[in-house]
């Protein structure tokens, strides 16, 4: 057993406690916890205020090349793919590598401690294979190396819209059908359970989009993906998705997945900002997982998803970055909540009890992890915030999830190691360096390639 000790902890339903010590397995799980003790000399003392760490609910990792460089001019979420697509095209499993291990070490750095990656990226430009599953073992190994926990959600990705084939510069996403799709996924799977931890790396699943997976690949991934395996779907982002669905099938998307017994608690549907008071039922009542993307939702003109609505239907609500357009669990409580009071003229829509779950606790479902804090039988990933910096002084220690951001986070704990202090990653420094590095790399690439061609 290892112990930890801090000044004062998040405690389940929401209480801050003062000297809390608790005790931590070999395999970083909390056995016991004791507030309003002293440390003991050998206990690891984190000062402050500790809450769970966050558990990032979607991520595009490569998407972060991206920050800064898309806001010149007007234009909305498809204008926005273009440069997307361009980014992914640039990718080669060593680039991705080195690019994913900076962006998983911003997020440890930020208090993320896990993460869904809904990966498309699998092939080569053209839609040739690479040595086998060469770009989803970068990223298992990009995470190993930021000790971050990655649920790898492998993607089917086989159309470009309702009856329409893949575009080119979409060809590497897709495998062609989706039993070809089920037969890669499942080698990976086996590839993955013989090299890492299940701790570390774990494979889930995902379907792009009810635009890229036509009924019968539905129906297919439905009948023959196994059922404990957490599934992910980006649902309803944009009107124009709405509106091609209705026409191609006369029904919305969340109306299709119910079609083919797609909705189920084992299910995360991401963003979900274009939904009719039906679809909100039906989803509610399925205990899907929400994830949803505040940050990246604003920045890409989204709009605002009903995320209180769901949430009293039966759903649960999780964070998640996407593009990374911010990387820091605290704004997207605080983007969540005030999206809410934007759009409903009312505070405190999401208490900060309720931020703190759905950042941590709702992320973990969606990754079908067991939840992080200081409880027995939990993950013991933890974040400390110092609370009395320029933007935390004064707060209750109950309400930082409203004041604080991720320059405020003084350590992050995973397991029962610390991988994190002031920004810096213990094993692998500044991430801003790291960054700069892979996206000037990503940069030269694109560079050539256009020069080549």
């Amino acid at each position: 057993m290892k112990a930890l000790w801090c000044e004062q902890a998040w405690l389940e339903p929401g209480t801050i406690a003062a000297g809390v010590r608790a005790e931590v397995d070999d395999g970083g799980i909390v056995r016991s916890v004791m507030p309003g003790t002293q440390a003991e000399p050998l206990d690891l003392r984190l000062p402050g205020v500790v809450f769970p760490a966050a558990a990032n609910a979607h991520s595009h990792a490569f998407h972060r090349a991206l920050r800064g460089r898309t806001h010149s001019g007007t234009g909305t979420f498809w204008t926005w793919r273009e440069a997307m697509y361009q980014a992914a095209g640039t990718l080669t499993p060593e680039l991705y590598e080195e690019l994913a291990t900076a962006v998983y070490t911003e997020m440890v750095t930020a208090g993320w401690t896990s993460v869904a990656e809904f990966h498309y990226v699998h092939h080569r430009p053209g839609g040739g294979p690479y040595a086998p599953h060469g770009m989803e073992l970068a990223l298992a190994r990009a995470a190993v190396a930021a000790g971050i926990r990655l649920t790898l959600l492998d993607t089917c990705y086989l159309s470009s819209g309702f009856g329409a084939p893949v575009q080119p510069e979409q060809a590497r996403f897709s495998d062609g059908g989706a039993g070809a799709w089920l037969t890669r996924w499942k080698s990976l799977r086996d590839a993955v359970g013989a090299h890492f931890s299940a701790a570390q790396v774990t494979v889930g699943a995902a379907v792009h989009s009810v635009r890229a997976v036509d009924e019968p690949g539905l129906a297919c991934i439905a009948q023959n993906l196994p059922a404990e395996v957490p599934l992910h779907i980006h649902l309803s982002e944009q009107p124009a998705e709405n509106q091609d669905c209705l026409a191609a099938t006369g029904l919305t998307p969340t109306g299709l997945l119910a079609r083919h017994n797609l909705l189920s608690e084992r299910l995360t549907v991401v963003h979900a900002t274009h939904l009719s008071g039906k679809d909100i039922e039906l989803l509610g009542q399925a205990g899907v997982t929400v994830a949803m993307c505040p940050t990246t939702e604003a920045d890409l003109a989204d709009g605002i998803g009903p995320a209180r609505a769901l949430r009293d239907a039966g759903a649960v609500v999780a964070l998640g970055t996407d593009q990374h357009a911010v990387v820091d669990p605290w704004l997207e409580m605080r983007a969540l909540e005030h999206g809410e009071r934007l759009g409903s003229g009312e505070r405190g829509r999401f208490s900060p009890a309720a931020l703190v779950q759905a950042a941590s606790a709702g992320g973990s479902r969606a990754q079908g992890r067991a939840a992080a804090g200081l409880q027995p039988g939990l993950v013991c990933d933890l974040v400390a915030l110092d609370p009395a910096t320029a933007r935390t002084a004064g707060s209750d220690p109950g309400q930082l999830p409203l004041t604080a951001t991720a320059q405020d986070v003084t350590a992050v704990v995973v397991g029962r190691e610390v991988l994190a202090r002031n920004g810096r990653h213990t094993r692998l420094g500044d991430p801003g360096t790291l960054l700069a590095a892979a996206i000037a790399r990503l940069d030269e690439a694109a560079h050539l390639r256009r020069a080549e061609s």
